[in-house]
């Protein structure tokens, strides 16, 4: 069972126009809460209220409800896995293989450095029925489309470059985000393992269509 969240310091009332500084504490608590516990279900509006300093009836003025405020956890969430993929394609140079695999070995390294973050970004108990709460269909859909866009820019790269023959690679894309994701996931879930030290290559080469290099 998680610690019960420490309170933030107290937290003196923004000046006229700024209220968006309380939106960001707010998120930011949460975010706390959740890199600290590995578990959604302690971040509670009780909960993000202490930590952030402020009275619980304030968070409604910047978010109707719990899942309101998880859902930009997450969105900032995969700003942030989108900006490190970004960074990994860029410092990868301009050698298509070499891109995909930067791409696909940095998402694997985001999962392993914010594993709360990675396993509340794909659901969970946050996530409620859809039309019982702030969150929209629109919401979750729009939820890592830049992160898939860039795995099909850059699978479609190696099929331009002559080493994948892949015949769709938008659909070949999401084949390997899914390969990813499970491979991800059991690797924070699974307590011992024997991994092939070679797993991510082997799932990478094959959900990408690579030729041997």
């Amino acid at each position: 069972m998680p610690a019960p969240a420490s309170p933030g310091p107290a937290r003196t009332r923004n000046p006229r126009g700024e209220g968006g500084r309380l939106r960001d504490d707010i998120v930011a608590a949460a975010t706390e809460l959740l890199d600290e516990s590995g578990d959604e279900s302690s971040v509670t509006l009780r909960a993000i209220a202490r930590r952030a300093g402020v009275a619980a009836p304030s968070i409604y003025r910047h978010f109707p409800d719990q899942p309101g405020i998880m859902l930009a956890v997450v969105r900032q969430a995969f700003d942030l896995l989108e900006a490190e993929l970004h960074s990994a394609l860029d410092a990868a140079g301009s050698d298509a293989r070499g891109r995909l695999f930067a791409c696909c070995n940095a998402y694997l390294d985001f999962a392993d450095k914010h594993p709360g973050r990675y396993r509340t970004m794909f659901g969970g108990v946050w996530m409620p029925d859809l039309g019982t709460s702030s969150v929209t269909e629109g919401d979750v859909s729009s939820l890592g489309r830049e992160s898939l866009t860039l795995f099909a820019d850059a699978l479609d790269g190696c099929v331009r470059a002559g080493c994948a023959t892949s015949s769709d690679p938008v659909a070949d894309a999401v084949a390997l985000w899914l390969g990813l994701h499970g491979l991800a996931h059991q690797r924070l879930v699974t307590v011992a393992f024997p991994w092939p030290a070679d797993i991510a290559e082997r799932l990478i080469t094959t959900l990408a269509h690579l030729k041997e290099a």
